[in-house]
């Protein structure tokens, strides 16, 4: 795996829409070394919170500073701003930054997650993908990975650092915030990587068999409640033995997640 910094004198890569991007990566040859690599630098820093890409980085980037300027989470720049004084764009985005966590923690509350499940339109390749994004989560590696180095408090929802779903039609951040919120209070999954159509997320351990178990069924009503022939899809039965031998587990969050994984092995 390379690695280099975005401080360091004429990086190769443009931060885009990640402003506190830290680092970049190539080559990262599974998603288990990605969360190992997240984990050190949290180890190392516990100052701040380390948050990655995961798929389709460009896109990522486009959608997320789209999302970013949803009228709940945007922040006005001050009329006299100078966007050629670094020093000034610093202090903006970091003011921008505690605005979208303070805006997500606002709306925390458990009806959240009942008020997402079933609102995704999916077809039963969409099970599909999801299994199979679960089974070979490398293929979403993109060729370059970046990580942002957050100054947010443990409290504050990680995707205010990368804020993302934007089409109508797909999951938004307030709607994947309680997700992971939900996630991590009755399964221990904490998010660590946003893409452009997939999320991830880790737990200390991987479940065993009846944690396996009660987070499919978790994940059916997330993504089947609305739908009898989606709740008795095949997938289901097949994804708790998968989640069993990795600590990861991979979300899509857009209406297209078939044609998403279909594109990763292009």
């Amino acid at each position: 795996m390379n690695t280099g910094f975005f401080a360091q004198p004429n990086p190769p890569y443009r931060r885009a829409n990640y402003p506190f991007a830290y680092q970049w990566l190539e080559e990262v040859a599974s998603l288990a070394a990605l969360l190992a690599h997240v984990e050190a630098l949290r180890a190392a820093d516990p100052g701040h919170r380390y948050l990655s890409t995961l798929d389709d980085i460009q896109q990522a980037s486009y959608t997320s500073g789209h999302a970013s300027q949803d009228d709940r989470l945007s922040l006005a720049s001050p009329p006299d701003m100078d966007w050629d004084d670094p020093a000034q764009e610093a202090a903006w985005e970091l003011q921008a930054l505690q605005h979208r966590a303070r805006q997500l923690r606002q709306v925390q509350s458990p009806q959240r997650w009942a008020q997402v499940c079933g609102s995704l339109a999916l077809s039963g390749s969409d099970i599909d993908a999801l299994l199979a994004a679960n089974r070979c989560p490398d293929l979403l590696l993109d060729e370059v990975i970046y990580i942002q180095r957050l100054p947010l408090a443990d409290a504050d929802p990680l995707i205010a650092g990368q804020p993302n779903g934007y089409f109508s039609a797909d999951w938004d951040s307030f709607q994947n915030h309680a997700i992971h919120q939900h996630l991590a209070q009755q399964h221990g999954y904490q998010l660590y990587a946003m893409g452009a159509a997939w999320m991830a997320l880790a737990r200390p351990q991987p479940p065993d068999a009846a944690q396996a178990q009660a987070l499919v069924e978790d994940l059916r009503a997330l993504y089947a409640s609305a739908d009898e022939a989606l709740r008795a899809h095949a997938g289901w039965q097949a994804l708790p033995a998968v989640l069993q031998t990795q600590r990861s587990l991979v979300l899509g969050y857009t209406e297209d997640m078939a044609d998403r994984w279909e594109s990763t092995q292009a």
